[in-house]
C-alpha cells in the first residue's frame, strides 16, 4: 500500500507540547530544589527513596523504592515515547532522507562525541571519575524548546524543527550509550527470554495485530520485566517495544474517503429523530465512522498522541521532582568546582556549542546538507547553546555512571549550573541576533 508521509499531530503542537512541558519541568526542578534544601529534607528523603512500593506473589517479589519505580517504571514509558518518536521521525519526519536528516544526526553526533572528549580530558587524571563521560552527552529537548518559547514569533519554525530533529537524534545517541556502556552485567537467559517476547511482538506487527493493549500486555510482562533482570537498564525496553508497534494504516487514502463519504451520506438520509438522543441506525452509523476512522490511522500515531502528554505533563516533572533534590550541604562553589562538576559544565556548555557548531559546518561545507529554511549561522549557533541544557537524560545517566551518592549529588549540581548557563547564553544569543518581526 503506497502512502503519502504523514506528520504526526503537527510539529508545530508537539513543539508546544514540548514548551509548555519543559515550563512544567523547570517549576518541578525549583520544587524538588527547595525541598530538598528546607527544613523537610527528611519528608523529601524518606518519600523517594526510602518509601518501598510492589508486590510479591509465592517466591516473586518486585519490590522497590518509589525513586527505583520511577526510574526504571516511569522512565521506561517515557523511553517508549522517545522511540516512537524516532520511529515516526524515521518514516515521514524529519529523519525520512538523508537530505533532511543528514544535518540534525551529524550536528547530534557532534553534540555527544565533544562533550564526552571534553569530560574525559577534565578528568584524565582521576580513574575512578570516567565512567561519568556520557553525562554532557544529551539535549534536554523540552528544557531546550521552553527557552526558545520565551523568544516568541523571533524565532523561525525550522529552527525550532532543527532542535527537535537533532534532539531526537540524540536520545537515539544516548539510548545507545545506556544500553552498550552503561551495563555493568548481563544475565543471557533474562536478554533471550526479552528476545522471544520481541519476537512475538514483530510477528503480530506483521500479521497485521493493531491493538495497543496486546503490545502493552506482551511488551511489559515480556520484554520489560526481562530488562528489568537481565542487568540492561529496563528503560531500553521501552525503545524497543515501540520500534514493534504498526506504523501503517489499515487503509489507504483513498478507500478512506470513499468509505466515508458513502457514511456520511447514509446519516444523512436517516429521519431524523426530533430529540436530543440518536436513533439506533444514526449511532449504527457512526460507530462505522469510527471504526472507519481507526482503519485511516496507524497504531504509532496514536499512541504518540496518547503518551506525549502523559510523558511531558506528568512523567518527566516527577521525575525532575524526585531527582533534582539535590542538597547542598556546605559550600556550593565547592561542588560546583569539583571534577566531576566541571568536567559535565565544560561538557555540556563549551563541548556541545562546539560539536553541533563544527560538525554542522562541515556538513554543510561539504555539501551534505543545507541550513534550514530562513534560518542563518548565528542562529545555529544560538541552538547549539541551548543543546548544553542536557537536565532529564543527564540526571538519569548519571544515576547510572556512579554508585557513590555524592557524586551524583555533585554530577546534578554541575548538570544544573551547566544548563543554567546553556539557557542563559543561548537566549541572550538569540534574543541579541534575531529580530521581531514586522507586522
Amino acid at each position: 500500500m503506497s502512502q503519502k508521509p504523514v506528520r504526526h499531530y503537527g510539529i508545530t503542537k508537539f513543539i508546544n507540547q514540548e514548551t509548555s512541558g519543559g515550563l512544567l519541568l523547570i517549576a518541578a526542578t525549583a520544587v524538588a530544589l527547595i525541598w530538598a534544601n528546607s527544613a523537610w529534607y527528611p519528608s523529601y528523603h524518606h518519600l523517594w527513596y526510602e518509601l518501598k512500593a510492589g508486590f510479591s506473589w509465592g517466591n516473586f517479589k518486585l519490590m522497590g523504592s518509589l525513586h527505583h519505580w520511577i526510574n526504571d517504571g516511569l522512565m521506561a514509558l517515557f523511553f517508549f515515547t522517545v522511540g516512537l518518536e524516532i520511529k515516526r521521525e524515521i518514516i515521514g519526519g524529519e529523519l525520512s532522507s538523508m537530505k533532511k536528516a543528514s544535518l540534525p544526526i551529524v550536528a547530534a553526533v557532534g553534540g555527544m562525541v565533544i562533550p564526552a572528549l571534553f569530560y574525559t580530558l577534565v578528568v584524565i587524571n582521576k580513574p575512578e571519575l570516567m565512567h561519568g563521560w556520557g553525562i554532557p552527552m544529551a539535549t534536554d529537548i523540552a528544557f531546550a524548546l521552553g527557552i526558545l518559547a520565551m523568544l516568541g514569533k523571533r524565532v523561525n519554525i525550522h529552527l525550532k524543527i532543527f532542535l527537535t530533529a537533532l534532539a531526537i537524534a540524540d536520545d537515539l545517541g544516548a539510548i545507545l550509550v545506556i544500553a552498550i556502556f552503561y551495563t555493568d552485567t548481563i544475565a543471557i537467559k533474562e536478554l533471550v527470554t526479552a528476545a522471544i517476547f520481541m519476537a512475538v511482538l514483530i510477528i503480530a506487527n506483521y500479521a497485521g495485530v493493531r491493538r495497543a493493549l496486546f503490545y502493552a500486555v506482551v511488551g511489559f510482562s515480556g520484554v520489560w520485566l526481562s530488562f528489568l533482570y537481565s542487568g540492561v537498564h529496563a528503560t531500553i525496553a521501552g525503545v524497543l517495544i515501540a520500534l514493534t508497534i504498526p506504523a501503517r494504516t489499515k487503509i489507504d487514502e483513498e478507500t478512506y474517503v470513499t468509505r466515508l463519504e458513502r457514511l456520511l451520506r447514509k446519516f444523512r438520509n436517516i429521519d431524523p429523530n426530533n430529540n436530543p438522543l440518536l436513533t439506533k441506525r444514526q449511532a449504527h452509523v457512526l460507530e462505522e465512522i469510527d471504526n472507519v476512522n481507526d482503519e485511516a490511522q496507524t497504531p504509532l500515531q496514536k499512541l504518540e498522541h496518547f503518551m506525549h502528554p502523559i510523558t511531558t505533563y506528568l512523567i518527566l516533572p516527577v521525575f525532575a521532582l524526585s531527582n533534582a533534590g539535590v542538597r547542598v550541604e556546605g559550600n556550593i562553589f565547592k561542588l560546583m568546582f569539583h571534577p566531576v562538576s566541571l568536567a559535565i559544565i565544560f561538557g555540556l556548555v563549551l563541548g556541545k556549542f562546539l560539536g553541533i557548531s563544527l560538525f554542522s559546518r562541515l556538513v554543510v561545507w561539504f555539501k551534505l546538507a543545507t541550513l534550514p529554511e530562513g534560518v542563518q549561522w548565528k542562529q545555529l549557533y544560538g541552538v547549539a547553546m541551548l543543546a548544553g541544557i542536557g537536565f532529564t537524560m543527564s540526571i538519569f545517566i548519571s544515576e547510572l555512571a556512579f554508585q557513590d551518592e555524592a557524586l551524583k549529588q555533585i554530577a546534578k549540581v554541575g548538570i544544573m549550573t551547566a544548563s543554567l548557563l546553556a539557557a542563559v547564553i543561548g537566549m541572550v544569543w538569540l534574543t541579541i541576533t534575531t529580530r521581531e518581526p514586522k507586522r
